[in-house]
């Protein structure tokens, strides 16, 4: 049985200020958990029902000591609507951004993403395209709200994530010579562009677009265009994360 703390503890978890405080997220549904369990990453607490150990768990690869919960005690602690089953605490990663990571590699650069839903989604395009790095405005969604561990399906803990001054690393990016291609409405049409095979991919919100300040740090300007046959009825822009797939798989597809 889940006791009170642990209930107040996890449930806290849901809030950005204490898992802050605590070091500690968490993960909900068998994609998600067993990902987290099968990484590298150090796993607090897993809570799963008596149903999910018997029909799913047994095909895992990696075992870890669980606590066996109701689906009422599994409601009090999960962030989700319908509770799946099984819900793992894990500690924050405290992997520390190099600018090692720069050179040689295609990285995702991320302004100001706000939609946690969002943000997951653009990290698991990264591990679908095999981009191992996404930086991460101070101002992006919290990578460890619920919503968005949940969006990454699990990506999250094969691609490294990390929160910095986007300034500071674009102009490492221009000491280094290394290319920075910024999405943007006045950009040139992405599939008429010259890309390689490695350098900086910046995408900013859906709202206000790049930062202006980043725009200097900006060596080559991409669009995606429109194939609406009326201007006048066409949509003004797209979804962040639709974006990152199209230019990704533009990169990639190079």
């Amino acid at each position: 049985m889940i006791s009170k703390n642990q209930v107040k503890l996890i449930s806290s978890l849901h809030q950005k200020k204490f898992r802050k405080e605590h070091g500690l997220f968490i993960a909900e549904g068998e994609k998600v958990c067993r990902d987290l369990v099968e990484s590298d990453w150090t796993i607090r607490s897993v809570f799963m029902t008596e149903e999910f150990r018997e029909r799913k768990f047994s095909g895992w690869t990696k075992k870890v000591s669980a606590e066996i919960v109701t689906e009422k005690e599994l409601e009090k602690i999960s962030a989700l609507t319908t509770p799946q089953q099984i819900l793992v605490v894990g500690e924050v990663s405290d992997r520390k951004f190099s600018s090692v990571y720069l050179p040689g590699n295609l990285t995702l650069m991320l302004d100001e993403i706000k939609d946690p839903g969002n943000l997951g989604t653009i990290v698991r395009i990264a591990d679908w395209f095999g981009i191992g790095t996404v930086i991460c405005s101070e101002t992006c969604a919290d990578i460890f709200n619920p919503k968005t561990v949940q969006a990454t399906m699990g990506s999250l803990f094969r691609v490294k994530v990390f929160y910095q001054s986007l300034k500071q690393i674009l102009e490492k990016a221009d000491e280094k010579s290394i290319s920075v291609y910024g999405t943007l409405l006045s950009g040139e049409n992405i599939y008429n562009t010259k890309l390689s095979s490695e350098g900086i991919i910046l995408i900013g919100s859906e709202s206000h677009g790049i930062n202006e300040s980043l725009i200097p740090f900006i060596t080559t300007k991409v669009s995606i265009p429109s194939f609406s046959g009326s201007s006048s009825k066409q949509a003004d822009s797209l979804n962040a994360a639709m974006a990152a797939a199209i230019v990704c798989s533009e990169f990639r597809r190079r």
